[in-house]
């Protein structure tokens, strides 16, 4: 008997805001993707095992992970 298992990463975007960016200072879009990455078996996924924000400037490229709290307060347009 055998078993498939491994770790699988959803990417899911949130939304965009127009910020100013902490890297280049410039007011531009800033994507918001939610990475959530899940243990499977047999290719089904079961236990989330980490769930990261992450806040990108579409100007320079950029990106930081923001809180969850963060995330969800800022005006997603």
């Amino acid at each position: 008997m055998f078993f498939i298992f491994g770790l699988r990463t959803k990417v899911s975007r949130s939304g965009v805001v127009q910020q100013v960016c902490r890297n280049c200072g410039n007011h531009a879009a800033q994507v918001i993707t939610r990475r959530s990455t899940r243990f499977s078996l047999f290719f089904v996924p079961i236990i989330p095992i980490r769930t990261r924000y992450v806040q990108q400037c579409t100007f320079c490229g950029a990106q930081y992970d923001i809180s969850r709290s963060e995330a969800e307060r800022l005006p997603v347009g």
